[in-house]
């Protein structure tokens, strides 16, 4: 924050770190089915904070029709909720991971075309180990770095043990966060 924010009372809002790492784990997804038998749950979401103005409801109207118009090319579904801490989600559906990944990055680049690009807080890709328990892999817009959320049976519990693990396990082929403080539990993902 420079004098001049202090003077006016803005601050300025860091924006979306390089786009191109989101496409990772499109390499990255090969190690985790052929090495580790995590598959793909055939879901990912981005989550917007959303802004009451009517550009800004143009701006997301406008993005879900594109995704919704090219998303028939690879067999994929899109909708737009809430959740329950007044966060925007756009969900995709659709079995192939790169798939997943070209629709979020075009719902992240057409809100970023439409100036809210500061808006974008992350990117959820729904993931399944050999048991069939979930786990997810969060991009942070902000950061440009994945990190693994593994929620564990319990209100509000995450296994940190399997966080680090996968961690260990990928960590050489997506750009995961350095900082442990910055893994964000991510509850009421709307998907």
């Amino acid at each position: 924050m420079g004098l001049r924010d202090i003077f006016t009372g803005r601050g300025s809002v860091k924006a979306p770190a390089a786009q191109e790492r989101l496409f990772a784990l499109t390499t990255a997804y090969v190690t985790l089915e052929a090495s580790y038998s995590i598959t793909s749950a055939g879901v990912a979401g981005i989550a917007v904070q959303a802004l009451a103005t009517s550009d800004f409801q143009a701006v997301l109207k406008d993005t879900e029709e594109v995704v919704r118009a090219t998303a028939g090319d690879f067999q994929a579904t899109v909708e737009s909720r809430d959740d329950e801490y007044g966060f925007r989600w756009v969900i995709v559906r659709t079995p192939g991971v790169e798939d997943l990944v070209v629709a979020i990055n075009g719902v992240s680049s057409s809100i970023e075309s439409g100036g809210y690009g500061e808006r974008l807080l992350c990117a959820v890709f729904a993931f399944k180990d050999a048991a069939g328990a979930p786990l997810n892999f969060i991009y942070n817009y902000k950061r440009g770095t994945w990190y693994p959320f593994v929620p564990a049976p319990g209100d509000k519990e995450h296994n940190t043990e399997r966080e680090l693990q996968l961690k260990a396990q990928i960590g050489d082929e997506l750009p995961i966060e350095a900082e442990l403080e910055r893994w964000f539990p991510l509850w009421g993902i709307p998907f």
